[in-house]
């Protein structure tokens, strides 16, 4: 079990790193709106997440973390359930992090939290 749970996460590491980020600011966009998109990246506007996803402008670096982070830890839970519960995952309260919805922990740069939240959610947590 411990095995397939580590392929998961470098798959989704791989994927991560490999992508533009206009593809993953693109695929944000589709799964989990431009307005949470924004939201997790730091932006007020989420035309902001439209045009990073057109490739007309690139965010910032910390804000392309926060994209990058975001599209990695999505990846991971949609290996195992659907992209309504990976959405439902990031705005919902999450017992692993004090209650607080992981899309708000990632607007913070919490990365390591939610990334372990992830996998406590994935393991059945």
């Amino acid at each position: 079990m411990a095995t397939q749970a580590r392929v998961r996460t470098d798959e989704a590491h791989r994927r991560t790193v490999t992508l533009s980020t206009a593809d993953i600011a693109r695929f944000l966009q589709d799964t989990l709106g431009s307005a949470l998109t924004a939201h997790i990246a730091g932006v007020k506007d989420p035309k902001m997440v439209v045009k990073w996803a057109a490739g007309t402008t690139t965010p910032g670096a910390e804000r392309e973390k926060r994209l990058r982070a975001t599209y990695q830890v999505f990846q991971l839970i949609l290996e195992a359930e659907d992209e309504y519960v990976a959405r439902a995952w990031f705005i919902g309260m999450n017992p692993q992090l004090d209650d607080e919805a992981p899309a708000d922990c990632l607007r913070e740069s919490r990365f390591r939290d939610v990334m372990a939240a992830a996998r406590a959610f994935l393991s059945g947590g």
